[in-house]
Protein backbone atom coordinates (compact mmCIF):
# COMPACT_ATOMS: atom_id res chain seq x y z
CA UNK A 1 0.00 0.00 0.00
CA UNK A 2 1.27 3.64 -0.90
CA UNK A 3 -0.93 5.12 2.00
CA UNK A 4 -0.82 4.78 5.79
CA UNK A 5 -3.63 4.03 8.52
CA UNK A 6 -3.35 6.35 11.28
CA UNK A 7 -3.07 4.04 14.41
CA UNK A 8 -3.55 6.61 16.86
CA UNK A 9 -6.81 8.30 18.44
CA UNK A 10 -7.69 10.72 16.22
CA UNK A 11 -6.76 13.92 18.13
CA UNK A 12 -3.41 12.65 18.93
CA UNK A 13 -2.46 11.30 15.69
CA UNK A 14 1.01 12.61 14.49
CA UNK A 15 0.94 11.29 11.18
CA UNK A 16 -2.49 12.93 10.84
CA UNK A 17 -0.62 16.08 12.19
CA UNK A 18 1.89 16.30 10.12
CA UNK A 19 0.10 15.72 7.24
CA UNK A 20 -1.48 18.38 7.59
CA UNK A 21 1.20 20.77 8.31
CA UNK A 22 2.41 19.60 5.29
CA UNK A 23 -0.56 19.98 3.13
CA UNK A 24 0.08 23.55 4.38
CA UNK A 25 2.22 24.11 1.48
CA UNK A 26 1.60 21.38 -0.76
CA UNK A 27 -1.20 21.45 -1.96
CA UNK A 28 -3.89 18.55 -1.72
CA UNK A 29 -4.12 15.62 0.94
CA UNK A 30 -6.86 12.85 0.21
CA UNK A 31 -8.37 10.93 3.21
CA UNK A 32 -10.33 7.88 2.70
CA UNK A 33 -11.83 5.63 5.62
CA UNK A 34 -11.87 1.61 5.59
CA UNK A 35 -13.93 -1.19 7.12
CA UNK A 36 -14.62 -4.84 6.79
CA UNK A 37 -17.15 -4.02 4.07
CA UNK A 38 -15.08 -1.71 2.02
CA UNK A 39 -12.15 -4.16 2.50
CA UNK A 40 -14.84 -6.95 0.79
CA UNK A 41 -15.76 -4.88 -1.89
CA UNK A 42 -12.36 -3.92 -2.92
CA UNK A 43 -11.39 -7.44 -3.19
CA UNK A 44 -13.73 -7.91 -6.03
CA UNK A 45 -13.79 -4.10 -7.20
CA UNK A 46 -9.83 -3.54 -8.42
CA UNK A 47 -10.60 0.27 -8.99
CA UNK A 48 -12.01 1.11 -5.91
CA UNK A 49 -9.31 -1.20 -4.36
CA UNK A 50 -6.79 1.44 -6.57
CA UNK A 51 -8.62 4.06 -4.76
CA UNK A 52 -8.31 3.14 -1.38
CA UNK A 53 -4.90 2.09 -1.66
CA UNK A 54 -3.56 5.71 -3.35
CA UNK A 55 -5.40 7.53 -0.11
CA UNK A 56 -2.75 9.91 1.08
CA UNK A 57 -4.30 9.20 4.70
CA UNK A 58 -6.54 5.38 4.79
CA UNK A 59 -8.37 5.69 8.06
CA UNK A 60 -9.76 2.51 10.11
CA UNK A 61 -13.14 2.87 10.20
CA UNK A 62 -14.46 -0.35 11.60
CA UNK A 63 -13.97 -2.88 14.77
CA UNK A 64 -12.85 -5.43 12.49
CA UNK A 65 -10.18 -3.34 10.91
CA UNK A 66 -8.76 -2.91 14.32
CA UNK A 67 -8.69 -6.07 15.32
CA UNK A 68 -7.71 -7.45 11.50
CA UNK A 69 -4.54 -5.90 12.15
CA UNK A 70 -3.46 -6.68 15.82
CA UNK A 71 -3.65 -10.04 14.10
CA UNK A 72 -2.10 -9.99 11.16
CA UNK A 73 0.57 -6.90 12.69
CA UNK A 74 -0.06 -7.37 15.70
CA UNK A 75 0.13 -3.46 16.47
CA UNK A 76 -2.84 -2.00 17.76
CA UNK A 77 -4.80 0.98 16.93
CA UNK A 78 -7.83 2.71 17.32
CA UNK A 79 -10.73 3.39 15.13
CA UNK A 80 -11.26 6.31 13.55
CA UNK A 81 -14.81 7.34 12.44
CA UNK A 82 -15.59 9.67 9.40
CA UNK A 83 -17.57 11.35 12.04
CA UNK A 84 -14.61 12.09 14.36
CA UNK A 85 -12.56 12.98 11.24
CA UNK A 86 -15.53 15.26 10.20
CA UNK A 87 -15.69 16.94 13.60
CA UNK A 88 -12.38 17.37 14.02
CA UNK A 89 -12.06 19.15 10.68
CA UNK A 90 -14.96 21.19 11.38
CA UNK A 91 -13.32 22.91 14.53
CA UNK A 92 -10.19 24.01 12.50
CA UNK A 93 -11.96 25.19 9.86
CA UNK A 94 -14.20 27.40 12.40
CA UNK A 95 -10.89 28.79 13.70
CA UNK A 96 -9.88 29.74 10.69
CA UNK A 97 -12.96 30.99 9.25
CA UNK A 98 -12.42 28.63 6.56
CA UNK A 99 -14.39 27.47 3.56
CA UNK A 100 -15.98 23.81 3.21
CA UNK A 101 -18.27 21.94 0.47
CA UNK A 102 -20.60 19.27 0.95
CA UNK A 103 -21.14 17.35 -2.10
CA UNK A 104 -23.61 14.73 -1.88
CA UNK A 105 -26.78 13.40 -0.53
CA UNK A 106 -29.92 15.08 -0.74
CA UNK A 107 -31.14 18.63 -0.85
CA UNK A 108 -33.30 18.25 2.29
CA UNK A 109 -30.12 16.60 4.00
CA UNK A 110 -27.80 19.18 2.87
CA UNK A 111 -30.34 21.74 3.94
CA UNK A 112 -29.95 20.42 7.84
CA UNK A 113 -26.30 20.12 7.05
CA UNK A 114 -26.02 24.36 6.38
CA UNK A 115 -28.60 24.38 9.55
CA UNK A 116 -26.68 22.80 11.91
CA UNK A 117 -23.03 24.25 10.93
CA UNK A 118 -24.52 28.00 11.40
CA UNK A 119 -25.03 27.12 14.63
CA UNK A 120 -22.05 24.82 15.82
CA UNK A 121 -19.50 26.40 13.83
CA UNK A 122 -20.62 29.89 12.54
CA UNK A 123 -17.25 31.39 11.04
CA UNK A 124 -17.41 28.53 8.38
CA UNK A 125 -18.41 29.16 4.61
CA UNK A 126 -20.42 26.36 3.29
CA UNK A 127 -21.74 25.57 -0.06
CA UNK A 128 -23.28 22.52 -0.90
CA UNK A 129 -24.67 20.31 -4.15
CA UNK A 130 -26.75 17.32 -4.54
CA UNK A 131 -25.58 15.44 -7.53
CA UNK A 132 -28.29 13.27 -9.07
CA UNK A 133 -28.86 9.48 -7.42
CA UNK A 134 -27.38 6.94 -10.12
CA UNK A 135 -24.69 4.71 -10.15
CA UNK A 136 -22.70 6.45 -12.87
CA UNK A 137 -22.40 9.94 -13.86
CA UNK A 138 -22.53 11.51 -17.02
CA UNK A 139 -19.52 13.74 -18.29
CA UNK A 140 -21.97 16.73 -18.47
CA UNK A 141 -22.49 16.05 -15.13
CA UNK A 142 -19.40 15.69 -13.50
CA UNK A 143 -18.43 18.89 -14.94
CA UNK A 144 -21.39 20.60 -13.44
CA UNK A 145 -20.08 19.08 -9.97
CA UNK A 146 -16.14 19.74 -10.64
CA UNK A 147 -17.50 23.53 -11.79
CA UNK A 148 -19.26 24.03 -8.79
CA UNK A 149 -16.34 22.53 -6.09
CA UNK A 150 -13.62 24.85 -8.33
CA UNK A 151 -15.75 28.38 -8.17
CA UNK A 152 -16.23 27.92 -4.01
CA UNK A 153 -12.64 26.57 -3.67
CA UNK A 154 -13.08 25.13 -0.52
CA UNK A 155 -10.62 24.50 2.21
CA UNK A 156 -12.40 20.89 2.78
CA UNK A 157 -14.09 18.83 0.56
CA UNK A 158 -16.60 16.46 1.64
CA UNK A 159 -18.22 13.91 -0.30
CA UNK A 160 -20.97 11.58 0.69
CA UNK A 161 -22.39 9.48 -1.97
CA UNK A 162 -21.88 6.00 -0.31
CA UNK A 163 -19.17 3.90 -1.31
CA UNK A 164 -17.54 2.37 -3.46
CA UNK A 165 -18.62 5.40 -5.75
CA UNK A 166 -17.68 8.27 -3.58
CA UNK A 167 -14.14 6.79 -3.30
CA UNK A 168 -13.65 6.39 -7.12
CA UNK A 169 -15.32 9.63 -8.49
CA UNK A 170 -12.51 11.47 -5.90
CA UNK A 171 -10.14 9.17 -6.98
CA UNK A 172 -10.57 9.93 -11.00
CA UNK A 173 -10.74 13.65 -10.47
CA UNK A 174 -9.10 14.63 -7.49
CA UNK A 175 -6.37 16.52 -9.88
CA UNK A 176 -8.43 18.92 -11.04
CA UNK A 177 -10.50 19.41 -8.02
CA UNK A 178 -9.55 23.10 -6.37
CA UNK A 179 -9.65 21.53 -2.48
CA UNK A 180 -6.68 21.52 0.22
CA UNK A 181 -8.47 18.41 1.70
CA UNK A 182 -10.93 15.84 -0.01
CA UNK A 183 -12.29 13.66 2.50
CA UNK A 184 -15.05 10.52 1.75
CA UNK A 185 -17.15 9.85 5.00
CA UNK A 186 -19.81 8.33 2.97
CA UNK A 187 -23.24 8.03 6.37
CA UNK A 188 -21.38 11.08 7.91
CA UNK A 189 -23.75 13.98 5.46
CA UNK A 190 -27.21 12.11 7.76
CA UNK A 191 -25.39 11.86 11.46
CA UNK A 192 -24.62 15.33 11.20
CA UNK A 193 -27.91 16.15 9.50
CA UNK A 194 -29.63 13.79 12.12
CA UNK A 195 -31.83 12.44 9.74
CA UNK A 196 -30.07 8.86 11.20
CA UNK A 197 -29.04 8.74 14.45
CA UNK A 198 -24.96 7.68 15.19
CA UNK A 199 -25.34 4.53 17.79
CA UNK A 200 -25.08 5.81 21.54
CA UNK A 201 -21.15 6.47 22.79
CA UNK A 202 -21.13 3.40 25.04
CA UNK A 203 -21.88 1.45 21.84
CA UNK A 204 -19.16 3.01 20.29
CA UNK A 205 -16.26 2.40 22.90
CA UNK A 206 -17.33 -0.64 23.32
CA UNK A 207 -16.68 -1.72 19.55
CA UNK A 208 -20.50 -2.41 18.75
CA UNK A 209 -21.09 0.38 16.76
CA UNK A 210 -21.95 -1.56 13.81
CA UNK A 211 -24.21 -4.01 16.04
CA UNK A 212 -26.53 -0.77 17.28
CA UNK A 213 -26.58 0.35 13.46
CA UNK A 214 -28.16 -3.07 12.86
CA UNK A 215 -30.59 -3.21 15.16
CA UNK A 216 -31.84 -0.02 14.20
CA UNK A 217 -31.50 -0.60 10.51
CA UNK A 218 -31.54 -4.04 9.86
CA UNK A 219 -33.00 -4.44 6.14
CA UNK A 220 -30.33 -1.98 4.77
CA UNK A 221 -27.15 -3.16 7.13
CA UNK A 222 -27.68 -6.65 7.28
CA UNK A 223 -26.01 -7.64 4.33
CA UNK A 224 -22.89 -5.13 5.64
CA UNK A 225 -22.51 -7.14 8.37
CA UNK A 226 -24.31 -10.54 8.67
CA UNK A 227 -23.22 -11.54 5.44
CA UNK A 228 -19.93 -9.31 4.29
CA UNK A 229 -18.70 -10.06 8.50
CA UNK A 230 -17.89 -13.80 7.81
CA UNK A 231 -16.28 -12.71 4.56
CA UNK A 232 -14.26 -10.32 6.09
CA UNK A 233 -13.43 -13.11 8.69
CA UNK A 234 -12.12 -15.50 6.01
CA UNK A 235 -10.13 -13.22 4.25
CA UNK A 236 -8.28 -12.34 7.37
CA UNK A 237 -7.86 -15.62 8.60
CA UNK A 238 -6.21 -17.02 5.18
CA UNK A 239 -4.03 -13.83 4.88
CA UNK A 240 -3.08 -15.19 8.65
CA UNK A 241 -2.53 -19.02 7.34
CA UNK A 242 -0.67 -17.53 4.44
CA UNK A 243 1.89 -15.88 6.22
CA UNK A 244 2.53 -18.17 9.13
CA UNK A 245 3.51 -21.26 6.37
Amino acid sequence: MHNTICSNSFINCDLYNAKLLENESNGKLLINTINQYSYCIAEKDLTFKKALQESDILLPDGIGIVLAVKLLKNKKISKIAGADLHNYLLKNLNKKKGKCFYLGSSKETLSKIIQRLSFEFPDIAVETFSPPFKNEFSDIENQQMIEKINSFNPDVLFVGMTAPKQEKWVHEHKEILSAKIICSIGAVFDFYAQTIIRPNEIWIKLGLEWFARLIREPKRMWRRYLYYGPIFIWLVLKRKLKSTF
